[in-house]
């Protein structure tokens, strides 16, 4: 008889933050409040906190230039439903081309753009992907 893991059996419950560095903390919330359409619900100097679908996006103050950071080393990826509608949406308030969208496979999708920051920001569109209650 197989045993299915549990949570504990596991201790790893799935992706909870993803945190960009910015250096401009109170520019770089307005336009994440743009892009994700919604509002910080935990605001301090040292941290901005928005809820998207049940995940963290941090914010964290970096005094770094945007242009110096090499970002590409690892990518979060953002469900979205309609990613070309999401990709032009993030170019139009400021967002720059990184990647556009592009067939990953089956009707799987992705895409990434840069923030202002710097900010590799992944889009995905994966209609078989499911969250695990």
């Amino acid at each position: 008889m197989a045993i299915k893991p549990t949570i504990i059996q596991n201790n790893m419950l799935g992706l909870r933050t993803t945190i960009y560095k910015v250096n401009d903390l109170a520019k770089a919330k307005e336009w994440y409040a743009s892009a994700f359409l919604t509002q910080a619900y935990f605001d301090e100097p040292f941290y901005v906190g928005f809820n998207i679908g049940g995940y963290e996006l941090g914010l964290q103050p970096d005094d770094s230039p945007a242009a110096s950071k090499n970002v590409e080393s690892v990518v979060s990826y953002w469900g979205v439903e309609d990613i070309n509608n999401t990709y032009n949406r993030l170019i139009s308030i400021g967002a720059t081309e990184n990647e556009s969208p592009y067939n990953v496979g089956g009707d799987l999708m992705a895409a990434t753009l840069k923030d202002p920051f710097g900010n590799i920001i992944g889009l995905i569109y994966n209609p078989h992907f499911k969250l695990k209650e």
